[in-house]
């Protein structure tokens, strides 16, 4: 590890958002099933969750994981996050943050397989780019195959899920942070 690339240190955010809405470790236990020892262990940063662990404590803390993820480092005016810098929260499911600190934007790769099984819906829009392999997107009732090169936009408040298609699958998806007030688009000129 070098001193561009420093340890996630996710857990102290985790703390402050659990504390501003005047929630215990033992009601946030109860509302992810996780242990109120683990939920400690990664307040404390003694253990890091997995993505799908980071999000259940997102949704009872009522965020995203991408929301936790940012407040887990200073904004920076220039970073570099190094290919071969620390993965981030989960090496298994290969997830790791490319814009680091409390910023306009979060950026995340996911490499290898990724399930459906969460329904996302950001406050403000996002990008997903497919670097490598495949990925399906539910979006609006449709279902949007992509391919490598291909890119997906959505606005803000648009229900969506998302799985790769493929083992090896390289997924980048950027989003306006949630922080960021957006004006509202009207509709398209006729």
């Amino acid at each position: 590890m070098t001193a561009e690339s420093p340890a996630l240190r996710i857990g102290p955010g985790i703390r402050r958002r659990r504390r501003a809405l005047d929630l215990t470790l033992a009601e946030v236990a109860g509302l992810t099933g996780l242990s109120s020892p683990f939920l400690s262990q990664i307040e404390n940063d003694r253990a890091r969750p997995s993505m799908r662990s980071l999000q259940l404590i997102a949704d009872a803390l009522e965020t995203t994981a991408v929301q936790l993820l940012a407040a887990a480092g200073a904004p920076r005016r220039v970073d570099v996050v190094r290919a071969d810098a620390d993965p981030g929260l989960d090496a298994a499911a290969r997830v790791r943050p490319l814009v680091r600190g409390h910023q306009q934007m979060h950026a995340l790769e996911f490499t290898g397989g990724h399930e459906a099984d969460r329904e996302f819906q950001h406050r403000n829009a996002e990008l997903m780019y497919v670097a490598d392999g495949s990925a399906d997107v539910e979006a609006e009732g449709r279902t949007y195959r992509l391919g490598r090169g291909d890119t997906l936009f959505l606005t803000g408040g648009v229900r969506h899920r998302w799985r790769a298609r493929e083992e090896g699958t390289r997924v980048l998806l950027v989003a306006v942070a949630d922080h960021v007030e957006v004006a509202a688009e009207g509709p398209e000129p006729s």
